[in-house]
């Protein structure tokens, strides 16, 4: 009966990793859809439109990458965060880009921090599973 259990329990937490990754699936996809909607219903395309489509782009691309493989988790989150300060700096004006630069270098510091284990226990644990 216990090898039963076992049997059962390892049943439920694979349905579950496999739904949670088809669940990660749908929200990548989603945010790459309202990334591109602006571009097909012709609406004014404007710079914040082009970095905020970039921005939704890339994470959901980074979010189906983790998903799938994490132990690239550092490095994609590295690439993420120059990407985000990128955008900022080259489409939006100065009180919005300085937002996203700050943004895009914070997730730099965090992902170095992470690659050389000086953060806290607690955090380090979304970057090494």
């Amino acid at each position: 009966m216990k090898n039963f259990n076992n049997n059962i329990l390892k049943h439920n937490i694979m349905a579950n990793v496999k739904m949670f990754k088809l669940l990660g699936v749908m929200l990548a996809l989603a945010l790459i859809i309202w990334g591109i909607y602006p571009f097909f219903y012709h609406q004014p395309i404007t710079n914040d439109v082009i970095a905020t489509a970039i921005v939704l782009i890339l994470i959901a691309v980074a979010y189906m990458v983790i998903l799938f493989n994490p132990s690239w988790t550092k490095a994609v989150f590295f690439f993420e965060g120059i990407i985000i300060a990128v955008a900022g700096y080259a489409f939006l004006e100065y009180p919005y880009n300085i937002e996203l630069i700050v943004v895009g270098l914070i997730i730099i510091v965090i992902s170095i921090l992470a690659y050389k284990r000086k953060l806290p226990s607690g955090i380090l644990k979304w970057f090494y599973r």
